[in-house]
């Protein structure tokens, strides 16, 4: 069995875990307990009681690695033929 199909298997069958786990690869600044809160179903919340800074995680994280000199935003218009780029 591949990689993808792995992956997929145990998303299906403990779906509860498969996301906890994968939580593990966001900065957070509570990790949470639960991946899925479906008692106002079918308004679900994911991770519930987990707290994360957004602006972090999509941006300081990577500068703190050593990557601030790398292009971080994109913004290209063919309309203006704008192009910037932010590190």
């Amino acid at each position: 069995m591949g990689m993808y199909e792995e992956v997929f298997r145990a998303s299906l069958e403990d779906p509860e875990s498969f996301w906890l786990r994968e939580a593990e690869g966001v900065d957070w600044e509570e990790a949470p307990s639960r991946a899925l809160d479906s008692s106002g179903a079918p308004f679900y919340r994911w991770f519930p009681d987990g707290r994360l800074n957004v602006c972090f995680n999509a941006v300081d994280r990577h500068v703190e690695a050593g990557r601030g000199e790398q292009a971080a935003l994109v913004y290209d218009s063919p309309v203006t033929g704008t192009r910037r780029t932010y590190t």
